[in-house]
């Protein structure tokens, strides 16, 4: 087990102070790790793999909250649905509007964040700001299932922390660019292991955190 109980308490209390939330990244992680952080109060996780999410919730406690933080496909939205609190990679209309689908069969209503791209790097998802503010907001509003509640965003993997912090300061601007009188964002989702206390400086309320909490992460075969 390489659960670090001292680096939960000690980044916890970090985040509570600046009223930050927390969710523990525990994608990969054995169920034993994730009743450590549990016993100790933790309630928000967040996993990537749709399977192993299910399969993790069937197991642990009810009161836990699932995040989906991983890039999802429409086909497996339905699978999450009965499970997941929050859905934070939303990165397309059609994946919205596929989420609004499932969660009304299921009666359900589902929080979601849309990903922002702000990194340099290709790989990761999201919308660009011209994307974003192009959307019919009025229709994403009018979805009945589905909670847009906020963005999120991930920066660069890199050394250089001025480029991060600039990709974070975008980030916020676009956050808040994008609300009106009748649009109130709540969340803005961004920092992880290695910059989460740049994303507190530049307004995130919400940070995904793994490594510190669990060690470096297990590979899946």
């Amino acid at each position: 087990m390489s659960v670090d109980k001292n680096a939960y308490q000690r980044i916890k209390s970090e985040l509570d102070e600046h009223t930050v939330s927390l969710v523990a990244v525990s994608k990969t992680k054995p169920i034993d790790d994730i009743r450590v952080l549990y016993d100790l109060g933790q309630r928000d996780f967040g996993e990537n793999y749709v399977q192993e999410m299910t399969e993790k919730a069937k197991q642990l406690p009810a009161d836990i909250r699932w995040h989906f933080i991983g890039h999802l496909q429409t086909n497996k939205v339905r699978l999450i649905i009965p499970f997941v609190q929050l859905i934070h990679g939303v990165d397309s209309l059609r994946l919205l509007k596929e989420i609004n689908k499932e969660a009304g069969k299921a009666g359900k209503k589902i929080d979601c964040l849309l990903q922002v791209h702000i990194a340099d790097e290709e790989t990761k998802f999201g919308f660009d700001e011209n994307e974003l503010l192009a959307l019919d907001w009025n229709e994403i509003v009018s979805m009945s299932n589905v909670n847009v509640t906020g963005l999120m965003g991930m920066a660069s993997f890199s050394d250089d922390l001025n480029k991060v912090r600039n990709e974070f300061q975008n980030l916020k601007k676009i956050f808040e660019k994008i609300q009106t009188a009748d649009l109130r964002f709540t969340t803005l989702s961004m920092g992880m292991s290695n910059d989460y206390q740049i994303a507190i400086e530049e307004g995130s309320t919400m940070v995904r955190i793994g490594s510190l909490l669990f060690g470096q992460r297990n590979q899946t075969s």
